[in-house]
């Protein structure tokens, strides 16, 4: 269906046709229209919620295909009239309401912050110029963007003239020029000039909106990679069970011959060991309990795999302005260069002109206009809007043309006449502009006309005061600091030496890096790049994610939304642009970088305690499926019932995670988050699998009550679960130490006084002695197992090594 198509569609659920209007660019629509517009629908409302509902919150929680599995588990045991058995149904009741209560909770956080942070645009409506959401904006509105906006709706330009960047949306990096007539794409973002434009599709039908869907119909929603490992890992166990319950129920009634009660409940602890019922909740409940931890910390986080990211990140680029300085900028003085021809009365007079015909619509030239604004002697014909990519902006007062530019870029091969008084200044850490007059024409793409220096401007910004401590903590946690700017590199190397930034001295001026293998070699090289232009500064991103790290890029500005977009984690300083917020993964919403310490611990808090804490749950669910296997082809009894196992789980996993998961841990996560898991619980699962398996062997050969077995077996993954949590805790804490004398307690109350309640039938002596055998091997054989494995793992790394080698 096309735009038009859809269009009409939208507007007959009303029952309204509403015409395409051409408001005057000074009058915009009425309130008549305004009104027709929003009964029709037609405003600019994204098709998708910034997050879900509370329906769908509910739905998502309750419904899933574990649940369905563990509903029909339940009915299995009822069936048979095996009541206590169902005591896993409480489990799974109390996961599902604190995901729905976490869930709800942070839905309504984040749309107070979506709320505060939602994107407004001057709008003309009925002669006058009003400030709105952009979600508010209607088809046919007449709204004002400037440099730094995003372009939020399709439109066409009516006046004024615009450098766009629609790299985003079409891929290409180079600015592009908008005259009146000219269309716009949603999506794209405004890097210099202001104009009016009119909407021609909104919401839905806009450009960008139709790429999103086109997108989402061959790619689904992007996942963290802990997240994805996850799903890969529920999903290949929840088509195993039922295959394998099957087999095992078969087995317990046919093969062993026992009745269909014992058979059922056999069968269901079976699968419930092999589900990690917990598991993927655990995770998403510590993500989403991190985003709301960086909420109050006043940081927005448009999704929970920039979470993981953070706590991966192992160099860190940042920008000069806004980051190491402060964004206001300030000029100091102007350093003449031809006073006879251009005394320093003269070049004021042609500041003032310059800036009042340029827009304000960046740090430097608000500077500019604070310290030479006035009344202009003459007006422009033609303005160059300033451009990181040209690094130049120019300003044509009736054939009359003057620069205001980088010096070096300006002067070409006549800077060397002028280097030593700039660099002179830029090595005092200032930002160094020239002004010159120019003999050619602005519209020329490259500057051939002769140039003639008038006066070169100095400008400052004041360096951050948290700077140097938050430098100092990167430094401190191995996270390698990349400086990329614009600016003169000598001036950037200066200011980052004053912040301690380490290896400051060692810069490059991005111009001289021709091409991609260029800059793939400066990525490793050189700490502080400067005269970068926004797409080197993309490329120089990608060099270092090529290099193997994990790259976190911050920014403020329209040139940077192309290397944040490309970061592994985009994080965006709230006073800036609107492109680079809606580009970035995180927003610090006080826009202050000495926030960044706070962030990324937080980040290594999640994802080493999930790591940590999903540990305990793959401990049950290796030695489940490694022991029903080997049950169902021995024709072994499988020596739980549910009810045991959820004791078990409770003390051994559920409450130790949760805990675990919430406690501070500020160590860089390294490694994959599956593998790192399954190692760390490969050492339980197999002493559950030896010690358990022994006890069957025990029961087999001897004449003892076979009912024995669960409260044995029980008896014996309690302790392993016990000095996994007891291995999983150290170094202790009070915290720590408090949990793992109740999750102890509590077992041994449960286990000696509750046996009713868990179905564990009681033991004579012989049972009694089997379980204290089994018991104390428990912590022998797992520091063997771990031992052995440790062993194992550093032979691997020493073979994978000559192998690369």
């Amino acid at each position: 269906m096309n735009r038009k198509k859809r269009s009409e569609a939208k507007e007959e659920k009303t029952g309204v046709q509403i015409p395409v209007a051409e408001p005057a660019p000074d009058r915009g629509l009425s309130s008549a229209q305004v009104r027709e517009r929003q009964e029709a629908g037609l405003q600019n409302v994204s098709l998708e919620a910034a997050t879900k509902t509370v329906g769908q919150i509910i739905l998502h929680n309750v419904c899933t295909y574990f649940n369905l599995l563990f509903l029909l588990l339940a009915i299995c045991v009822a069936s048979v009239k095996a009541w206590l058995d169902l005591s896993f149904l409480g489990v799974i009741l109390v996961n599902t309401l604190i995901g729905i209560v976490q869930e709800l909770r942070s839905k309504r956080t984040l749309d107070q912050l979506h709320i505060l942070t939602g994107e407004k645009l001057p709008v003309i409506r009925d002669g006058r110029e009003q400030i709105v959401e952009a979600a508010e904006l209607l088809r046919d509105d007449v709204v004002r963007f400037s440099a730094g906006d995003q372009i939020c709706a399709d439109g066409l330009l009516l006046s004024g003239q615009l450098q766009v960047n629609e790299a985003l949306v079409t891929g290409e990096a180079d600015e592009v020029e908008k005259q009146a007539g000219d269309a716009l794409l949603s999506g794209s973002f405004v890097v210099a000039g202001s104009g009016l434009a009119r909407l021609t599709a909104v919401g839905g039908e806009s450009y960008a909106a139709r790429l999103t869907r086109e997108a989402k119909e061959v790619k689904g929603a992007q996942q963290s990679g802990m997240m994805r490992s996850l799903s890969r890992l529920v999903k290949v166990i929840g088509i195993l069970v039922i295959p394998l319950g099957i087999a095992l129920f078969l087995k317990e009634l046919r093969w062993l011959e026992r009745d269909i009660t014992t058979a059922v409940t056999g069968t269901v602890a079976a699968v419930i060991g092999m589900i990690p019922e917990g598991l993927y909740l655990l995770t998403s409940l510590a993500l989403v309990a991190g985003i709301l931890r960086l909420a109050k910390r006043r940081t927005l986080s448009h999704d929970m795999a920039s979470i993981e990211t953070l706590a991966r990140v192992d160099v860190l680029c940042v920008d000069k302005t806004g980051t190491i300085t402060e964004n206001k900028m300030t000029v100091e003085e102007l350093s003449l260069l031809r006073e006879e021809e251009y005394p320093e009365r003269e070049v004021r007079a042609l500041l003032a002109d310059y800036v009042f015909a340029q827009p304000g619509d960046n740090e430097t030239m608000q500077a500019l206009k604070k310290r030479f604004g006035g009344t202009p002697r003459r007006r422009a014909e033609r303005i160059l809007p300033f451009s990181s990519a040209r690094k130049y902006g120019g300003v044509d007062f009736g054939g009359e043309c003057w620069l205001l530019g980088a010096p070096e870029v300006l002067l070409k091969l006549d800077y060397r006449e002028y280097q030593e008084r700039v660099e002179h200044w830029a090595e005092k850490g200032c930002r160094v502009l020239l002004l010159a007059w120019y003999g050619g024409s602005l519209e020329e793409e490259s500057l051939s006309g002769r140039l003639k220096p008038a006066a070169l401007v100095l400008l400052s910004n004041k360096l951050r005061r948290e700077a140097g401590d938050t430098f100092r903590y990167f430094a401190e946690q191995g996270v390698e600091i990349k400086v990329i700017s614009g600016d003169n590199p000598v001036t950037v190397s200066e200011i980052a030496r004053q912040a301690g930034i380490t290896n400051a001295e060692r810069w490059v001026d991005a111009r001289e890096l021709a091409g991609d293998a260029a800059l793939q070699n400066a990525a490793g090289r050189y700490t502080v790049f400067g005269r970068v232009t926004p797409e080197q500064k993309r490329k120089l991103v990608i060099a270092l994610k090529k290099a193997g790290h994990t790259v976190a890029m911050t920014g403020d500005g329209v040139n940077d939304v192309l290397a944040l977009k490309e970061a592994d984690c985009g994080i965006a300083m709230a006073s800036g642009s609107d492109a680079a917020c809606r580009a970035a993964n995180i927003v610090l919403l006080n826009s202050d970088f000495s926030n960044m310490p706070g962030v990324v611990q937080e980040g290594r808090r999640v994802i080493n305690n999930i790591e940590r804490s999903a540990s305990l749950y793959l401990v049950k669910n290796i030695f489940s499926f490694c022991l029903a296997l080997i049950t169902l082809f021995f024709a072994l009894p499988y020596p739980f019932s549910p009810a045991g196992l959820s004791l078990v789980n409770a003390l051994t996993i559920g409450v130790p995670s949760f805990v675990l998961a919430m406690e501070p841990n500020h160590n860089r996560v390294t490694g994959r988050f599956l593998p790192n898991v399954l190692f760390r619980a490969l050492p339980a699962a197999m002493t559950d699998l030896l010690l358990i398996l022994g006890v069957l062997l025990f029961y087999a050969v001897l004449p003892l009550p076979q009912e024995g077995i669960k409260t044995v077996a029980t008896g014996v993954m309690g302790v392993v679960g016990l000095l996994m949590v007891h291995r999983t805790c150290r170094p202790y804490t009070r915290i720590r130490k408090l949990m793992m004398a109740l999750c102890t307690l509590a077992f041994a109350f449960a286990y000696l006084f509750l046996k009713v309640w868990f179905t564990l039938p009681p033991l004579g002596k012989e049972g009694l002695l089997i379980l204290a055998v089994f018991a104390l091997l428990a912590k022998p054989v797992m520091d063997f197992v771990a031992a052995w494995l440790e062993r194992l793992n550093a032979w691997v790394a020493r073979r994978r090594d000559d192998m690369d080698l």
